[in-house]
């Protein structure tokens, strides 16, 4: 029997992370390697139950990201723009901290090259080149910058590298500022929005489960992936179409109320902002959102072009998730 391929996941822990878990966690061809700032928190040890080997690295410290990595034949990365945008309360400077975090991972997945097989990069389309500078989504050109370092300064790593684009997720309304709120004397569900009811939402559903058909597709698919984008998307709904599919699935009613863009950041600010921006991006480039308009040159591949098969649906995702215990 042959030796297993290590798998490096960086944000395992995470939406993402544990849909790239699951695609290998059972397959005794590979073997999972979790990295994590923290391997006793209770996440990282329900990895290690799960029969992952944790390792311990900071984005922050290239050189420990080489130890993590070390050895690794497939290396899943991403950042995370919303921790610091949380903590300094600023996309600008959240914005900094995720190109360089970007750029660790790649030149630390670039010292690996004698055993690497496939990279696998987390980011998104650029939304400033679509829609001809008018909207620049801070947790979007942050991601598109690293791919640029990837692919000028670390070309050996770029023709091993697939860029995969996730989808919106079938959660995002635990976001307050995506959130249906409960209103009882209209006995529905509101959603209050800056962008139009028609704007079209692409969605992965639920993460966790549909990502691994995805990139078991890409790691199958080399010669159609390396150097490529992957959209891991479901469907494409509109965004009152997606509010309503929750609420059916709910047993619910409920109503898609569109407001100023000004009173949805002074309900929400700074949040209102960054998440606003997005949703008047997608509502600007609308079916090109997600196209090779904003892959700079790269091709970009379906769930069709890559015959992803068994992905679950919006509605049944829906079924299963629930909003969280609201205070007031």
């Amino acid at each position: 029997m042959s030796a297993q391929k290590i798998v490096t996941i960086v944000g395992a822990t995470g939406a993402q992370g544990k849909g790239v878990v699951a695609a290998f966690i059972n397959d005794p061809a590979y073997r999972v390697r979790a990295v994590t700032r923290n391997t006793t928190s209770a996440s990282a040890q329900a990895l290690s139950a799960q029969g992952a080997e944790l390792v311990q690295a900071d984005v922050d410290d290239v050189s420990s990201l080489e130890r993590a990595f070390a050895g690794s034949h497939i290396i899943f990365g991403l950042t995370n723009f919303f921790e610091p945008f949380i903590s300094l309360q600023s996309p600008e400077k959240a914005q900094a901290i995720e190109i360089q975090h970007g750029i660790n991972l790649a030149r630390a997945a670039a010292s690996t090259l004698s055993t690497l097989e496939h990279y696998i990069w987390s980011t998104l389309p650029d939304a400033a080149t679509l829609t001809g500078g008018k909207y620049q989504v801070p947790h979007f050109d942050g991601k598109v910058k690293v791919d640029t370092y990837i692919r000028e300064k670390l070309p050996q790593l770029n023709a091993k590298t697939t860029y995969l684009w996730v989808t919106w997720y079938h959660s995002n309304y635990i976001w307050p500022i995506f959130t249906p709120y409960h209103i009882p004397t209209a006995e529905k569900y509101v959603q209050f929005a800056s962008f139009k009811p028609d704007t079209p939402l692409t969605t992965i559903g639920d993460v966790s489960v549909n990502l691994a058909l995805f990139v078991r597709a890409i790691i199958a698919q080399p010669e159609k992936t390396y150097g490529q984008v992957v959209v891991a998307s479901v469907d494409t709904y509109t965004a009152d179409e997606m509010l309503q599919r929750w609420a059916a699935a709910k047993g619910l009613k409920a109503q898609f109320v569109q407001v100023s863009g000004k009173a949805f950041r002074e309900l929400w600010p700074l949040w209102g902002e960054e998440m606003g921006v997005m949703m008047e991006f997608w509502d600007e480039a609308r079916e090109d959102s997600w196209s090779a308009s904003g892959s700079g040159g790269r091709k970009v591949l379906y769930k069709e072009d890559l015959a992803v098969e068994g992905l679950q649906s919006v509605d049944e995702a829906f079924k299963e998730f629930e909003l969280p215990e609201l205070k007031y």
